[in-house]
Order: C-alpha cells, then sequence, then structure tokens
C-alpha cells in the first residue's frame, strides 16, 4: 500500500518554530512517551531520572562546519554555496559538492571565487562541474585554487535552518554545537543533544559515534510514496571501541538509548550491512528509515520535534509508532511546546 508524506502530517503555528535556544541547554521541555503511550512532562536535565541507570547512551560528535560562504562570478554575480560534504583535504584537483544559491542562474564552466572581504585576499576558487544526478539543489565543483575547510573556518558562517527566520549570530556559534563535538565535518546539528550539559553527561554511561549530518536533512519528500524518498549519503565513522561497548551493552540486556534520528540512522545502517550486529568501520549512510523498517539496535530515542512531513518525522513515527508520535505532537501544541531545531524534545521509548 502507498503510504505518502500526508501520513506525517499536523498542523503548527508558526510562533512555536523556536528561533533562538534556551536560556540554558537543560531548560528544554522534554515530553516523554512511554512503552503504552503514556505521556509525561519533563525537562531535559533531568533525562537520568526517565531511564533504566545502566541504559547505555549514544551520541553523535560530529561538529558543525561554518559551511555557508559567498563567492562571486567573474561577471560580479553573487552566489551562496552550501557545502555538502566539509571535511579536510578538499584542495586544489579535488571535487565537492555544494547547493548552489540562486541555483539557476549557475552554469557549467563558471568560475567562483571566495574572497576575504578584512584582506580583499582570494581564499578560494572553483569551477561548476554537472549537477548532483540525486540531489537537485547541489552542483559538483572542481577546486582550482584553495583549501575548503580553511576557507570555511575563515569566511564561512553557521548554515541555521530556513525556519530560523534571522542571521547567525555569535550565540550560535556556541549554541548549534553539543558541548561533546570533537569531529568536523556537519553542516547542519544533531540537534537532539543540544540539550545536554555536562553536568547531566556526568550522570550518563555515554558513548560516541560519528555521523556528519549533510542537507539531505532539510530536503522534504516531494514522492508519491515515502519508501521512494532518497537522501545523500552521510559519513559515518564507528571507532572499534564503540563497536565494542554497544555490542556489549546488547549482550548484557542493557537499554540503548540514541541520542537523535543521526545515532539511529548510523547504528541501524550499520547493523543492516551486519546481520544485526554493530561492527567497527568507516560507512555511507543513505538509509531512509520508513514504515516498514525493523529496528534492530536502538531501544530509546531522545529527540527534537521535527518538521511536518519530514523524513525526520517518519523516522521517529517509524521507531515509536505513527498514531502514538502524531498524538503526542498534538499534545505538544496544545503545551506550547518549542519546535525544531532550537525547540524542544522528546524521550520516546520503544512500544511494548
Amino acid at each position: 500500500m502507498t503510504v505518502g508524506p500526508e501520513a506525517f502530517d499536523y498542523w503548527l503555528p508558526d510562533e512555536l518554530i523556536a528561533q533562538h535556544p534556551a536560556a540554558r541547554r537543560g531548560d528544554a521541555r522534554m515530553l516523554t512517551v512511554d512503552g503504552t503511550g503514556e505521556l509525561r512532562h519533563a525537562r531535559a536535565r533531568e533525562l537520568q531520572s526517565w531511564i533504566e541507570r545502566d541504559t547505555l547512551v549514544v551520541v553523535n560528535d560530529s561538529k558543525v562546519v561554518p559551511a555557508r560562504i559567498i563567492a562571486h562570478r567573474d561577471d560580479g554575480k553573487r552566489f551562496e554555496l552550501l557545502v555538502c560534504e566539509p571535511r579536510i583535504g578538499l584542495v586544489k584537483g579535488s571535487r565537492v559538492a555544494a547547493w548552489l544559491r540562486p541555483g539557476k542562474r549557475g552554469r557549467a564552466g563558471d568560475l567562483l571565487r571566495v574572497t576575504d572581504v578584512c584582506s580583499n585576499t582570494q581564499v578560494l576558487l572553483v569551477r561548476l562541474a554537472q549537477r548532483d544526478t540525486t540531489d537537485p539543489r547541489a552542483w559538483w565543483m572542481d577546486i582550482l585554487e584553495g583549501d575548503v575547510m580553511a576557507a570555511l573556518e575563515r569566511c564561512g558562517a553557521v548554515a541555521l535552518p530556513p525556519y530560523i527566520a534571522r542571521a547567525a549570530n555569535l550565540l550560535d556559534t556556541e549554541r548549534y554545537q553539543t558541548v561533546y563535538a570533537t569531529d568536523p565535518g556537519s553542516i547542519a546539528a544533531p540537534t537532539a543533544g543540544l540539550h545536554l550539559e555536562p553536568e547531566l553527561l556526568r550522570q550518563l554511561d555515554c558513548v560516541s559515534i560519528t555521523l556528519h549530518v549533510g542537507p539531505g536533512t532539510f530536503l522534504p519528500m516531494n514522492v508519491a510514496d515515502v519508501r521512494d524518498h532518497k537522501i545523500r549519503s552521510e559519513r559515518v565513522v564507528l571507532t572499534r571501541d564503540a563497536a565494542h561497548r554497544i555490542e556489549g551493552a546488547r549482550a548484557q540486556g542493557r537499554r540503548i538509548l540514541a541520542v537523535g534520528t543521526t545515532v539511529v540512522r548510523a547504528l541501524e545502517t550499520v547493523a543492516a550491512l551486519h546481520a544485526g550486529d554493530i561492527a567497527a568501520g568507516c560507512y555511507d549512510a543513505d538509509l531512509v528509515i520508513g514504515p516498514d523498517h525493523e529496528f534492530h539496535v536502538v531501544d530509546d530515542l531522545l529527540t527534537n520535534f521535527h518538521l511536518p512531513r519530514s523524513s525526520l518525522l517518519m523516522l521517529v513515527c517509524s521507531f515509536g509508532g505513527r498514531e502514538r508520535i502524531l498524538r503526542a505532537y498534538e499534545q505538544a501544541v496544545r503545551e506550547r511546546y518549542r519546535f525544531f531545531s532550537y525547540g524542544d524534545c522528546m524521550l520516546v521509548r520503544k512500544p511494548m
């Protein structure tokens, strides 16, 4: 049976879309959905009180890169680039994908220059090569001069989601980043982790994995059947120690709590490749978790409130049960929870 994006829709008044983070990370409200579907209200800093003491908490340690940067064509036309997979080693002779805006003005062969306005120095020169076949907003670009990561650190800006109707500022440099972020490579924050404070983390048994978030997280599901939705692959790194700890916890019957949909996608990608087991390695994750997905690893999920008709909401519904999750969203709207990246969160337990 066909399942369209409308199956994951809900009503949300604009004033509930958070434009700024909470005063303190742990102040975020947390709507808990237990195994029977019962709803309770708490705060993010109280997470430890709502899970079993021996739960293994898996976090994504990817660090947000200031991946939005301005470039100019030789005729003076201005373009905004959002580098899809920022990483070390993108230098002369490399090729990188980026969202280009306005994309319709770009032409294969165009030379685009990035200049440091403070010193009037060119820091990057790229040539548009071809459009990406998977992601219609992306162009492949050949790097002719410069270092992409160095240029982003020097001239780039944090790419806040489009529903945040303001420019990024210095506060976002700190708050659109988890306190445990160590590995640069994401263009968007793994937002469930934004609520976790050092004091809470010291109470939890945590292990880190890495999934570098790309712009596919922003792509709408413009398909008749959600099973046909595609996203650009994202890099996953799972160390030998992390894999050993996760497999050890599973063998002991301990619960696995994923902090964020990125952790769910990473763990389920690895499990799908290893007959349900978790193994160390580097992986390309293009898994879209939908209605037919059988979960192998995750028992509990801490996640933010996601956009209507989005693949992220579909993942949460697939994990927690569509009717239960949409009912929880209706309650969150009634209770005036704050939504999306800088908003509040949910603790969802696997249905009994």
